[in-house]
């Protein structure tokens, strides 16, 4: 009989044992394994414009993936100021795919034209616009876009705190966009491309103007909300110019901009006939 009990006692623990082990299985950090998503297409090429599958919001798809010969982006851009961007409200209720006829009231679709300072340009991952594909030439660059103020007021002072004088400057932003269509015919919008003016700007900022298409990040909005001024970016990039005369730029001038590819071309030349000489 104490055999039978002593048995009986090791089988239940074992029971036990096994379903705290399934229940370890089944728990969040299991479900966050099982719900990493994988492309649904294998390359840009078959990647629909409103992307496949079901999880995303079509609309703000197709506008993040204008292309520089589409209608909408014809014409001049309507200069803008970063504080107009920023004074844009977000929706107080947006849900998944719902129409967009209050956001285009606000401006969303229009080509605008933004001057402000560069304060950094990230690489992105897999994000519903590109059908979830991760390979660097098939994915955004992140770029964040800050004013004049908000450089002065959180200043690079030393090595030592300048990741959190940007992560202040971060939360003042507004961000731009280089997308992997876009590319295709601007093949200097990239990260690679820009670091360079950005590491030798003064105060790490570099004065830029970028035109493209006034977008709300709806995606962003609904599922993961950013700790920024709101969700309103220029994405995408259909031009980008630098101030290659220091500071001595204005929105509506042509004087002492410079345009990303005339850099590289001309940057092209020099080195061509250093190798010549």
């Amino acid at each position: 009989m104490k055999l039978t009990r002593t048995i009986l006692k090791i089988t239940v623990l074992a029971a036990l044992l096994i379903f705290a082990f399934a229940a370890v299985g089944t728990g969040p950090s299991a479900a966050k394994k099982s719900s990493k998503k994988t492309p649904c297409k294998s390359d840009l090429a078959h990647c629909p414009d409103q992307r496949c599958g079901g999880d995303f919001d079509p609309e703000v798809n197709k506008l993040k993936n204008t292309r520089p010969d589409d209608s909408r982006a014809s014409g001049p851009a309507t200069a803008r100021t970063l504080a107009w961007m920023k004074n844009l409200d977000n929706p107080e209720e947006f849900e998944k795919g719902q129409d967009r006829d209050e956001l285009a009231t606000a401006g969303e679709g229009s080509h605008v034209s933004i001057v402000a300072y560069l304060i950094g340009i990230k690489p992105e991952g897999g994000e519903s616009c590109n059908c979830g594909l991760t390979k660097k030439e098939w994915t955004d660059n992140h770029l964040v876009l800050v004013s004049k103020a908000t450089v002065k007021k959180f200043p690079l002072d030393s090595e030592e705190d300048g990741e959190d004088a940007f992560h202040a400057r971060e939360r003042e932003s507004i961000p731009a966009e280089f997308t992997p269509r876009v590319r295709l015919t601007h093949p200097n919008f990239t990260r690679e491309k820009v670091l360079p003016l950005l590491k030798d700007a003064p105060e790490g900022a570099l004065l830029v103007r970028v035109s493209g298409m006034l977008t709300f990040d709806s995606e962003h909005f609904v599922h993961n909300p950013l700790k920024r001024v709101n969700h309103w970016e220029v994405h995408p990039i259909l031009k980008f110019e630098y101030c290659s005369a220091g500071s001595n730029c204005t929105a509506q001038s042509a004087s002492g901009w410079t345009s990303l590819a005339d850099f590289w071309s001309s940057r092209s030349a020099y080195d061509g006939e250093r190798l010549h000489t």
